[in-house]
């Protein structure tokens, strides 16, 4: 089942699944930062009004707008 990343509590797992359509603006750079479709990563914190939200993906942590997040379908892990 596919959601968006904002919808992700700290603590929380998932897997990227691939991007919303109309988020080309955001997909390059998201690549770049390592977020293919398939990398798990881990929910470290989102800050109280949801933006940004931080992430630890590939042995790194990255911070992502709340506009970023949107663009990422994600599957969440047991």
């Amino acid at each position: 089942m596919s959601i968006m990343l904002k919808e992700m509590k700290a603590g929380d797992q998932g897997r990227v699944q691939g991007f919303a359509a109309g988020g080309q603006a955001y997909r390059r750079k998201l690549l770049a930062m390592g977020l293919t479709p398939g990398v798990e990563f881990l929910v470290v914190r989102v800050a109280p009004m949801g933006d940004p939200v931080e992430v630890r993906v590939r042995g790194t942590s990255v911070s992502l707008r709340k506009d970023e997040a949107a663009t990422l379908n994600v599957e969440r892990m047991p």
